[in-house]
């Protein structure tokens, strides 16, 4: 009888733990969209694209914080978290993704303080989580992203406690900067690289974390400094990446080095503009938008095939289709950083095709889903005839 019974016991458990693991999966992906979403819709309502009026919102005296918040933290940073929970497989890593997302929750609906506090507490338990992971491989690309998981910590923490975007900014996106510079280290970690290479990155970054933290009592000499890390950031990733050699492959290898090369551009532009900001010039939309999209999208387009299956279980099929939404971005930011400069209408056409850029993305992502089931489900089909 017990024999009989042990068997029906543990597919109960199976059914059960599936259960758990889709609702998981079901609430994550909500939480992401809703950042993805509000953040958007509050980057249009900042360059007054036809959505519903932004005033009638009491949160709306700091839109262009609340953007920012939806999107680095809310979004990109539930994505960085669901993707570091699911290298460590413990439950309790999954606290900063679940945290993060909540917090963006409360920022869309207006709840700015539980949102920034949440979103410190998601940042917190992130930095422990990367602890965990430098503990069990102590690597420089392992440091770097608990380094990375502190600046967002720093971010946060100043954004809870009211600072303005001149002192929160550059330590959002010194965790976005960081966080790819190690993937990018970890991705490329058997290419051999001459002594100084590692010697330069390890300094360029110094200065990043320099220039952040000037930015907050001193946005002059801060803003010079950090915009000068981000060009030589760029050169140094142009340099010593191994996408130089792989652009000249076939297939999803070339598709990434790609990505990775024009990213590589945005950076370097972000960096110009970010300094020339700090002058006085009026480039900050070129600053943000040229890291925050042209930089950061861009990798993760290029990353997508590797991290995608990963986080979400989802295996895609890769094809030439996959080029439309990283033209189609190329494409928007130049509308926008380059055309609009000369026309406020352009500039905000350019936005809205940034927003529709995102959106052809994910759908392109579905679609390449659907495209490997498809295409795999048939040939299992022929297989048992």
């Amino acid at each position: 009888m017990v024999n009989v019974e042990r068997p029906a016991v543990r597919g109960r458990r199976r059914a059960s733990t599936s259960r758990l693991q889709i609702l998981a999966r079901v609430v994550f992906a909500a939480l992401v969209v809703v950042s993805l979403v509000g953040g958007v819709a509050g980057g249009l309502w900042r360059l007054g694209v036809a959505l519903p009026d932004p005033l009638s919102f009491p949160w709306t005296g700091q839109v262009l914080l609340v953007h920012a918040a939806l999107m680095i933290c809310g979004f990109l940073g539930t994505v960085i978290g669901l993707e570091r929970a699911v290298a460590v497989k413990h439950p309790a890593a999954f606290f900063a993704p679940l945290a993060s997302g909540s917090g963006a929750l409360c920022l869309a609906l207006g709840q700015q303080v539980a949102g920034a506090w949440l979103g410190a507490a998601a940042a917190l338990s992130f930095l422990a989580v990367n602890a965990v992971v430098v503990r069990r491989q102590r690597a420089a690309h392992t440091v770097l992203l608990l380094v990375g998981a502190a600046a967002w910590l720093v971010g946060n923490l100043l954004f809870a406690s009211g600072r303005d975007g001149n002192a929160v900014f550059p330590w959002w996106f010194a965790f976005l900067v960081m966080t790819i510079a190690a993937e990018r280290l970890e991705m490329t970690r058997l290419m051999r690289r001459r002594p100084v290479a590692s010697v330069t990155l390890h300094a360029v970054l110094l200065l990043l974390l320099v220039g952040a933290a000037c930015s907050g009592v001193a946005p002059r000499i801060g803003g010079l400094v950090y915009g000068a890390a981000l060009v030589l950031l760029a050169l140094w990733l142009v340099s010593f990446d191994v996408a130089r050699r792989t652009a000249f492959a076939h297939g999803i290898s070339r598709y990434m080095a790609i990505c990775l090369l024009g990213g590589y551009a945005w950076l370097g532009v972000a960096g110009v503009a970010w300094a020339t900001t700090a002058l006085g010039w009026p480039t900050r939309d070129a600053a943000l938008h040229a890291l925050g999209l042209g930089f950061v999208l861009s990798m993760m387009m290029g990353h997508a095939p590797v991290v995608l299956p990963a986080i979400a279980r989802v295996k895609l099929q890769f094809g030439a289709f996959f080029y439309l939404p990283l033209a189609a971005l190329h494409l928007s930011l130049l509308t926008r950083l380059v055309m609009g400069l000369f026309s406020e209408p352009l500039r905000a056409a350019g936005a809205s095709f940034n927003a529709a850029t995102i959106g052809f993305f994910a759908a392109t992502m579905a679609g390449a889903a659907v495209a490997w089931r498809f295409q795999h489900g048939a040939a299992r089909a022929r297989k048992t005839r």
